[in-house]
């Protein structure tokens, strides 16, 4: 199919409507009293933050987790106001910003906490944060073993309040992990006990990413943390032979054929000559590249949709254009719609089909989608 454009072809088209559903079908799925966050860190996956958060607030999420509080800062630019979590914290100087934004920031280290207990003293406020816990992921959060002497020394920031305690999943969607990720659960489970034992109150127990969720229903709480599920993404993140809810992917990439061309048979093609004919080709070249987001290492091993049917990549993906063999398919020509990411008559290929040819997961590839690829949103799905 054909379709007239201004600019550039290339593009990737966002279904807001099934970015919605998935999240339905993921409330009710999940069900009981437990409230969502949508994780709209590095710009919803590439799916576009403001979008992707302003449609989510209508479908009625609770929470959106950012990983830095500039994200944040911009979600409120663009008129967001549901509750915003700083997964990643905050960097010394932030604090005023995180106030004034009405921010809320993860905390794990104590000049962390000193620092916005200060700024919230001197708007003589309670400031509340999240209290992250480290239960064998590695990365950041106070050691799991170590809560009691932090808790001793957190005691004196008498201007924050311990709004949620959380923790975060090292491999919930690896079944040959799942008595890891109960010890866990356990362990956060004793880390909470000891902060409820010295007075706090926290509102939210938040432990489950998108495969916690789906797959643990004991590691709910009241709070869960979905990622790449809302998006869709699915096959490469969760648990094999998991019962899942409805979810359908929300991202298409696509672009147009820009030029095509007949070569003769034992011609090489591309940088570094990796594809040489083996017939008389008719070969189409793409308007996208590595710098779009379209791995070099895709390169002799993708294959696209054209007209419903697979052709495949040949020659090394360069920096701005990509090659396809089109020499079995019937009444190609120049503008032709191209599918790199979606489906068409009962073809698909999946960001997961593209991760795993790149050694990689769907997030990265999401995520790795250039802002130069214009995206183009919908609102699509079932309502």
């Amino acid at each position: 199919m054909r379709n007239p454009v201004i600019s550039r072809p290339t593009r990737a088209e966002i279904d807001l409507g099934s970015l919605k559903n998935n999240f339905r079908n993921i409330r009710e799925f999940v069900g009981g009293d437990t409230r969502f966050m949508a994780v709209v860190k590095a710009d919803a996956y590439g799916h576009g933050a403001w979008k992707c958060a302003q449609a989510l607030e209508s479908a009625g999420i609770d929470w959106f987790g950012v990983a830095i509080p500039a994200e944040g800062a911009e979600l409120r630019r663009k008129g967001i106001r549901k509750r915003i979590l700083c997964l990643g914290s905050f960097w010394a100087g932030q604090e005023n910003m995180l106030l004034n934004q009405g921010l809320t920031p993860v905390i794990y280290r104590l000049e962390q906490a000193e620092a916005f207990d200060t700024a919230a003293k001197a708007r003589n406020s309670i400031a509340e944060i999240h209290l992250k816990i480290d239960t064998g992921m590695g990365r950041i959060g106070v050691r799991h073993d170590e809560i009691d002497p932090f808790l001793d020394k957190f005691a004196r920031f008498a201007n924050l309040h311990i709004e949620g305690v959380m923790t975060h999943f090292a491999a919930a969607d690896d079944p040959d992990s799942s008595d890891f990720t109960r010890e866990q659960i356990g362990r956060f489970e004793r880390a909470l006990g000891a902060v409820e034992a010295r007075g706090h109150r926290p509102v939210y127990r938040d432990l489950a990413n998108s495969a916690g969720a789906i797959a643990f229903p004991d590691s709910r709480g009241n709070l869960v943390r979905l990622g790449g599920a809302l998006y869709g993404l699915t096959r490469d993140v969760m648990p094999p032979d998991c019962e899942l809810p409805d979810l359908k992917p929300v991202m298409s990439v696509k672009t147009q054929i820009a030029h095509l061309k007949t070569v003769p048979e034992g011609e090489t093609l591309g940088y570094g000559r990796t594809f040489t004919t083996e017939r008389e080709s008719v070969i189409a070249t793409l308007p996208i590249g590595y710098q779009d987001g379209y791995s070099r290492v895709l390169s002799n091993k993708a294959k696209v949709i054209i007209g419903g049917q697979y052709a495949p990549v040949v020659g090394r993906v360069s920096m701005d254009w990509t090659l396809v063999d089109v020499t079995a398919l019937e009444g190609v020509r120049v503008g032709d719609d191209v599918i790199l990411i979606g489906s068409e008559g009962g073809c698909e290929i999946r960001a997961e089909d593209l991760g795993a040819l790149s050694d990689t997961i769907s997030y990265e590839i999401t995520c790795g989608i250039n802002r130069r690829v214009t995206r183009i949103y919908a609102e699509g799905g079932e309502e």
